[in-house]
């Protein structure tokens, strides 16, 4: 019989002093994964990580009982947040249940991603702006389209419209790059200039999306109506909103098997035929040494997008 972990005890996390608990816990029942083996991936992907949550106000999911079990969103930092987690007192948007600001949490330190997974904050989003240590709101420096198939289409036809959009993009001077969901899409990130609003860029990423609906209308769709969508895949233009987050690229996601929202190269995308589940935390673990990070160009400055007419 294997020899139970304590319940509690101490790490050092550089300057840090962290207390886990609970490691033997399986979070993920399907695959027999702990809250032990969580924390372990969030501190072996954190290299490739945390480049992508730096100045990134963190909106977290958490699943205590394992995502078998009902999680619950996170904005506001938790009671008995530390005194050394940065925190960033910003504006609350309209869904935030009648707050008028809120008090986000800002990854900086790896102590800080060990203390989230520690709390089985699984999921980590974040939005497409940054913030100073002044509380000031910057531009988008990202442009994020999110591709959503309707039933029957999946990652193939994703995997078609996200070949349609690069070539778009690339027209007018953007260069995307691929990342899985983590579930059943897809999203294409693209570095911009951030010298112009999140309306902006929204305004643009629809223009594209509707485009792309006029010229395939049998494969993608631009509106958000559900009825809409069977069998097309909807370009979620929506995601460039000052108010919206994406699933955070290494994010785990709450599915059965701990899958990850994996960075993709484009001969992937060509060649199509993978699924959610090819890419677990320990096959991102082995992408990541063989691979590096495929969205490590997402931290230069791009271009500025076309403004509309």
């Amino acid at each position: 019989m294997a020899e139970r972990l304590p319940e509690r005890f101490l790490v050092k996390v550089g300057d840090r002093d962290i207390e886990l608990s609970n490691l033997d816990k399986v979070l993920y029942p399907q695959a027999g994964f702990t809250k032990g083996e969580v924390i372990d991936y969030y501190t072996r992907i954190a290299p490739v990580l945390m480049p992508h949550l730096v100045d990134r106000s963190l909106t977290r999911i958490r699943y205590p009982n394992g995502v078998a079990e009902q999680g619950f969103f996170e904005k506001n930092k938790p009671a008995g947040t530390p005194r050394w987690v940065r925190t960033e007192r910003l504006p609350a948007h309209r869904s935030t249940g009648g707050r008028t600001e809120v008090d986000y949490i800002v990854v900086e330190e790896l102590a800080t991603l060990v203390w989230l997974a520690n709390l089985a904050a699984l999921e980590l989003h974040t939005h497409q702006w940054k913030v100073t240590k002044r509380h000031q709101v910057q531009n988008p420096d990202l442009l994020v389209v999110d591709l959503d198939p309707g039933p029957p289409a999946g990652l193939a036809q994703c995997c078609e419209a996200a070949l349609l959009l690069r070539e778009r993009l690339a027209a007018d001077g953007l260069d995307a790059y691929p990342k899985t969901s983590g579930k059943k899409g897809m999203q294409l990130c693209c570095p911009v200039s951030g010298t112009q609003t999140s309306d902006e860029v929204s305004g643009y990423a629809k223009r594209i999306a509707e485009e792309l609906e006029r010229k395939h209308p049998k494969l993608v769709l631009s509106r958000m109506a559900k009825p809409l969508r069977r069998n097309k895949v909807f370009i979620d233009w929506s995601q460039n909103s000052a108010a919206k987050t994406t699933v955070t690229p290494y994010s785990l996601r709450a599915q059965p098997v701990p899958s990850v929202s994996t960075p993709l190269t484009w001969e992937e995308v060509e060649e199509g035929g993978f699924t959610a589940e090819d890419f677990t935390a320990p096959v991102v673990l082995e992408r990541v040494e063989e691979l590096g990070d495929l969205l490590a160009p997402l931290g230069k400055k791009g271009p500025k997008v076309p403004s509309g007419k």
